[in-house]
C-alpha cells in the first residue's frame, strides 16, 4: 500500500486540445522508504456515457463514428461502435448525458439512472466516467442526432437488437470499453 504522496514538480508538456502533464512525486512505501517517480497524466476532463434501451422492442441505441487513436493503432477503418458519451465540460453528469444524448442520437431523455462511475485508464488518464442507462421510445425522438456541426461530429445512430449488440463484443465488432461495460451490465441485471 502506498501512502504519504507528495507532488514536487508539475510541467505542462502539451495544452493543445487537452492537458498533458509530467508530474514528479514522492511517496512513502509501507516499509518507510521514500521513492521518487515521474509519470505523465493526460487530463481531458471527466465524462458521462449512457446505454439507451427499449425493453418492449429489446433494442439499444448505439453510435458509430471515426476515432483517430484507433485508426493509428490498427483499426483499419477507424470506425467504432459506441454508447453515446461526452465530456462534462461545466455540466453536472446527468445534465451532460441528457445533452449528449439529444445531440448524438436525437432522443430527448429525461429520466436517466446513474449506475456507477469508473476510471477508464487510470495509469495515464485522469478521467472519471459516469455510467447511465435510460429507457427510450419513438416518441422521444426530437431530431436526427449525428452530433453538433461546430464540433465537426459525424455520428451515425444505430438501433439494434440487444442480443446482436452483445454478440458483437465476442466477434470484435464492439471494442469500446465503456460500451462493453454497459452491455455487460444490461446482461447481468437482465435489463433486456
Amino acid at each position: 500500500m502506498i501512502s504519504d504522496v507528495s507532488i514536487s514538480k508539475t510541467e505542462i508538456l502539451s495544452n493543445n486540445w487537452y492537458t498533458l502533464r509530467k508530474i514528479t512525486y514522492t511517496y512513502r512505501k509501507p516499509d518507510g522508504i521514500l521513492r521518487e517517480q515521474t509519470r505523465e497524466a493526460y487530463d481531458r476532463g471527466n465524462g458521462a456515457v449512457i446505454l439507451l434501451y427499449n425493453q418492449e422492442k429489446g433494442t439499444v441505441i448505439l453510435t458509430r463514428q471515426f476515432r483517430l487513436p484507433t485508426f493509428v493503432n490498427g483499426n483499419e477503418s477507424g470506425m467504432m461502435i459506441e454508447a453515446c458519451a461526452g465530456l462534462l465540460d461545466a455540466d453536472q453528469p446527468d445534465d451532460c448525458i441528457r445533452r449528449e444524448t439529444e445531440e448524438e442520437t436525437g432522443y430527448l431523455v429525461k429520466d436517466v439512472q446513474k449506475i456507477f462511475e469508473a476510471y477508464m485508464s487510470p495509469g495515464s488518464v485522469t478521467e472519471i466516467l459516469h455510467f447511465y442507462i435510460a429507457a427510450y421510445d419513438p416518441s422521444m425522438k426530437v431530431n436526427d442526432g449525428g452530433g453538433v456541426s461546430h464540433e465537426e461530429e459525424n455520428i451515425e445512430v444505430i438501433e439494434m437488437p440487444f442480443p446482436e449488440a452483445f454478440d458483437l463484443i465476442g466477434k470484435g465488432g464492439i471494442k469500446d470499453a465503456k460500451t462493453i461495460m454497459l452491455l455487460q451490465y444490461a446482461r447481468i441485471i437482465n435489463l433486456l
